[in-house]
């Protein structure tokens, strides 16, 4: 039918920077990260969409209590689990690597790095630590770097996706450059000409676009607090308690696509109820090209007055 949109292979959650405290401690003393996650989900919930994973790259808590990371799994599980979905930890340089280990995968941690990889009904997802411990920049031990290119010499039936906390992608802000992941050229050699078809990242707490190695990378912003890019030249970076958002991964046999989805519900000026499908169902597609597109239909006729006011 003309409503139904080529099939994408799989639907994942990208979510980013919780910052989870422990308690009902605010982050800054004003934003209620908690809340924030919580207000989240019941976003997915009501989409009726089925997901196949949800995937949380990094910085789940914000100062790696453990009580953070019991609250998160808790919340986010069942969840999950409703949804149809496979939960993917990312971790991030707020996270410590014994709690990470201990609350989200009933593991005790050798110092490590958490590397994982999921199979997602033919979709492979690998998780990767860039953390450094003691630090806020990222970075890849050799030990990494030859797992991921043992990993990939096998290509997955629908493709990689590379999950990772510190993106690896160019900021204008020199601030924000300070802590990005250091020697990429490491990484680039491993995923050139491989199958991975699009990179995850955090980190940098707005939303970011760009490519690395032939690959388009992805950064959501956060779902804590967001960086105001746009700020005044008075200031090196800002942080407002505003924009957060995530980003929809729709991925199909010729294309992945990013989109942003604000956390926060608005007010609604418009919006075309569900029942426009059944009524697509009985006219042909030149009928819904003429309902839709001709801009002196009756339809949109009604939708020109009533944003303008005249109704």
């Amino acid at each position: 039918m003309f409503f139904e949109e080529p099939t994408a292979s799989h639907v994942i959650a990208h979510i980013s920077d919780t910052h989870l405290l422990g308690g009902n401690r605010k982050l800054f003393s004003k934003v209620d990260v908690k809340k924030n996650l919580t207000d989240l989900l019941e976003r997915l919930r009501a989409t009726g969409m089925t997901f196949d994973a949800l995937v949380f790259t990094g910085d789940l808590a914000d100062v790696a209590e453990p009580e953070a990371y019991r609250w998160i799994r808790q919340q986010v599980e069942p969840v999950a689990s409703e949804l149809g979905a496979q939960v993917i930890w990312v971790m991030g340089n707020h996270d410590e690597r014994e709690h990470y280990a201990r609350e989200l995968f009933d593991e005790e941690s050798n110092g490590a790095p958490h590397d994982r990889v999921y199979d997602i009904n033919g979709l492979r997802v690998i998780s990767l630590d860039s953390t450094v411990p003691g630090y806020h920049h990222g970075d890849l031990d050799d030990s990494q770097v030859e797992w991921l290119a043992a990993e990939l010499s096998t290509p997955a039936k629908h493709g990689t996706i590379l999950a990772l906390h510190h993106p690896p992608i160019r900021s204008h802000n020199p601030l924000v450059r300070m802590i990005e992941l250091f020697h990429q050229d490491k990484l680039e050699k491993v995923l050139r000409g491989g199958d991975v078809r699009t990179i995850l990242g955090g980190h940098l707490h707005y939303s970011t676009f760009g490519t690395f190695a032939g690959i388009p990378v992805a950064v959501a912003s956060a779902t804590c607090y967001t960086v105001d890019m746009g700020m005044s030249k008075d200031f090196l970076m800002a942080a407002v308690d505003g924009g957060q958002s995530i980003q929809l991964v729709h991925v199909y046999d010729d294309t992945v696509v990013h989109s942003v989805i604000p956390i926060d519900e608005f007010p609604q000026l418009t919006a075309y109820p569900s029942a426009l499908r059944a009524l697509a169902d009985t006219m042909t597609e030149e009928q819904i090209i003429e309902m839709v597109s001709n801009k002196k239909s009756d339809f949109n006729q009604a939708e020109s007055a009533t944003s303008a006011g005249e109704r």
